[in-house]
């Protein structure tokens, strides 16, 4: 286990935010994470490579993270296999491994930044796919009771970029592995369509080609956070009512929109923040990256308050647009 003091915390949040923590802990077992516990300074703050998280100043307490990077199959059988990860591994890594070793359903998750465990408190999701369309149980540690419990994927709630584990009563839960469930056969998921067109008139493609073109959208589309800080989409797309999206849709003819659950319309955050006319802007040392209105850039020296000023006056603008409420799909600290 490593242990540092008045730790930087700029190599573990993508927006490059140079704030610090009082103590910065690595553990590579459950064991040393439950052994360290009772002695850490509390709060304390479980993260993974900070993919999703915007620090609006420094930390006083605890942060941990996760080293544990095992990966084995515990379960093989013609219907699916079972591949049990550590929390700490990297997520496109572990999609690397299964596209090279034929273990499908991963592949349209190509190139999401963060490690294995987020993929479980987020339920990230691109393309088409979501990690709970394969996550079949998570592993975690009680922070309070140092007792290990697991979860099967149907009492995780997960929904749309969410999951029990991002509610306060769950997060003294720290993951530690996630099992995942594929499978050797392989079938392409082509429900995303700019994904679709791009194979129109291809017979065969494999999962390989699958993931090459995933990069190569990502890359298109979102900015490099080695280069620009950012941590990808910053607000979930918005879902609302029937009523409002047929009056929408009246009003602007070209607003995309998609079913969702229980009747209700699911709205191209995108679009709208576009459309509110902030696609590019820059409110200070923080913008809008100018080929994706979902993300927010550190444009150099910004503070996680200048982030946080520049969505609040997006979520303002487009309520008063639009009469449409955006939220925030990146944690907030501090």
């Amino acid at each position: 286990m490593n242990s540092s003091s008045n730790y930087s915390l700029k190599p573990h949040n993508t927006f490059g935010l140079d704030v610090t923590a009082d103590n910065f802990v690595e553990y590579q077992s459950v064991e040393e994470l439950r052994e360290a516990i009772p002695g850490l300074q509390k709060p304390m703050l479980h993260i993974g490579q900070g993919s999703n998280i915007l620090f609006c100043g420094d930390f006083h307490g605890t942060v941990l993270h996760s080293r544990i990077l095992n990966l084995e199959i515990v379960d093989d059988r013609p219907e699916g296999v079972s591949v049990r990860v550590g929390s700490g591994m990297v997520w496109d890594d572990f999609v690397a491994w299964c596209v090279t070793n034929g273990l499908y359903g991963a592949e349209n998750l190509s190139g999401i930044p963060g490690e294995v465990g987020a993929s479980a408190v987020q339920n990230i999701g691109a393309y088409g796919a979501e990690a709970k369309d394969i996550i079949e149980r998570v592993e975690v540690l009680d922070a309070l009771s140092l007792e290990r419990r697991c979860f099967d994927a149907s009492e995780c709630g997960y929904g749309y970029r969410t999951s029990i584990f991002k509610q306060t009563q769950f997060r003294k839960y720290f993951v530690t592995h996630v099992v995942y469930r594929l499978s050797r056969q392989w079938k392409p998921n082509l429900s995303y369509a700019g994904l679709a067109k791009q194979f129109e008139g291809k017979a065969e493609l494999s999962a390989a080609d699958i993931r090459s073109a995933v990069m190569a959208l990502r890359d298109s589309k979102l900015p490099d956070p080695k280069v620009l800080g950012n941590a990808g989409s910053f607000f979930v797309n918005p879902v609302v009512s029937d009523m409002l999206a047929s009056t929408l849709s009246l009003l602007y003819p070209d607003m995309p929109q998609y079913p969702a659950a229980d009747g209700k319309v699911k709205l191209s955050a995108a679009w709208l923040i576009e459309h509110a006319g902030w696609k590019g802007a820059d409110l200070g040392p923080a913008g809008v990256y100018e080929k994706q209105p979902l993300v927010l850039v550190n444009r150099g020296g910004a503070t996680g308050e200048d982030i946080v000023r520049l969505a609040v006056a997006i979520i303002q603008d487009v309520y008063d647009t639009f009469g449409v409420e955006l939220h925030p799909e990146v944690n907030k600290i501090g």
